[in-house]
């Protein structure tokens, strides 16, 4: 047994649960137990999707692990998931992508062909973010220890150099964009989970995100004051982070969100509020209001943002909260994800 020098904080849970990798509330808490003080440094302390540092010139770092089930889904697969999840991750911190390193968990019973689909996969979603992979590992667990196939990717990039990103750039009346349509890809995951399945044709939105961000980047520079991909815990979990971190409201409109009729639909199904579910190739960009829809305008153009949209505004009421403002004109409080949604969505 090892001694620690530093005393475990008094938690309010003794075990891990599914809950925790959720992206809402409990990973918050588990975050915030004392990971992010053990741990503590400046680049840390921004509590990005990324860290940007100086280090031949200003650099982002990322990394990410990949647990999806099912491996194969509609509209993609573990593989160009992992991929474009961390080249995305770059691009939120303003960075172009460059290198990733790519490491492998695999279960005994893993077929190669899944396996060679896989790493074909890779390679294409590599060509399109225009990324080398130039490093990697791979491990074998025994049958029965992992599911199928776990992912980690990290990712270097240099950070544009028109790119200030950060949640302290965020300022009341500031306008929330959205890239595109939210919460296509968890229900495209559920479409096909066992027990849970339904007619659809709908797949999965994961897409590199970089070569749009880099076209807002060249023409707006500084007014992109804040980049966010909401994955895990949607779009509802991360205005909760901006609204607790910037120490400011958030007003969220409900009828200019794009969500396309067969999620929508999905949603009611099974009971789920697509503030929530986990996208993959859409992203949020905090902006001037004078600005925004100049940005809306260029984003439409450009092959990830056609549905873009201003769906919210930054307040200085209600500190800390998000507000959703009703299509018939109610309001409520919108809280982070509160457990686990949607199970190994991403």
């Amino acid at each position: 047994m090892i001694t620690l020098d530093c005393p475990m904080p008094q938690l309010d849970f003794d075990v891990i649960t599914l809950g925790h990798g959720s992206g809402g509330i409990l990973t918050n808490q588990l975050l915030e137990s004392g990971v992010f003080d053990l741990l503590k440094n400046p680049l840390l302390d921004e509590h990005h999707d990324g860290a940007m540092f100086e280090w031949s010139g200003r650099t982002a770092f990322s990394t990410d692990s990949y647990v999806i089930s099912p491996i194969f889904f509609p509209g993609g697969n573990i593989g160009e998931l992992a991929v474009n999840g961390t080249v995305n991750d770059l691009a939120m911190c303003g960075a172009v992508p460059k290198y990733l390193s790519l490491s492998f968990i695999l279960e005994e019973g893993l077929t190669m062909k899944e396996f060679w689909e896989l790493l074909v996969s890779i390679r294409r979603a590599a060509e399109k973010a225009g990324v080398s992979i130039v490093t990697g590992d791979t491990k074998v667990v025994e049958r029965g220890k992992g599911d199928k196939i776990f992912i980690n990717t990290s990712g270097l990039g240099n950070i544009h150099p028109q790119a200030h990103i950060s949640t302290k750039n965020v300022r009341a009346g500031d306008k929330i964009i959205v890239s595109g349509s939210i919460a296509t890809h968890g229900i495209a995951i559920m479409s096909v989970r066992e027990g849970l399945e339904f007619e659809t044709t709908l797949t999965s939105d994961s897409a590199p995100l970089n070569h749009t961000v880099k076209a807002l980047l060249d023409e707006f520079g500084a007014d992109i004051h804040l980049l966010k991909d909401p994955t895990r815990g949607g779009v509802a979990s991360v205005l909760n982070e901006v609204a607790r971190d910037s120490r400011l409201g958030v007003n969220l409109f409900q009828q200019p969100i794009p969500v396309l009729e067969e999620v929508r639909g999905a949603c009611e199904l099974l009971g789920l509020d697509p503030l929530y579910v986990a996208n993959e190739g859409v992203f949020m960009a905090f902006v001037p209001a004078e600005k925004a829809e100049e940005i809306v305008q260029k984003l439409r153009t450009l092959e990830y943002g056609q549905d873009a949209a201003i769906i919210g505004e930054v307040t200085t009421e209600h500190p800390k909260q998000v507000v959703l403002h009703s299509r018939i004109g109610g309001k409520r409080v919108v809280n982070m994800l509160v457990g686990e949604q949607l199970p190994r969505i991403c």
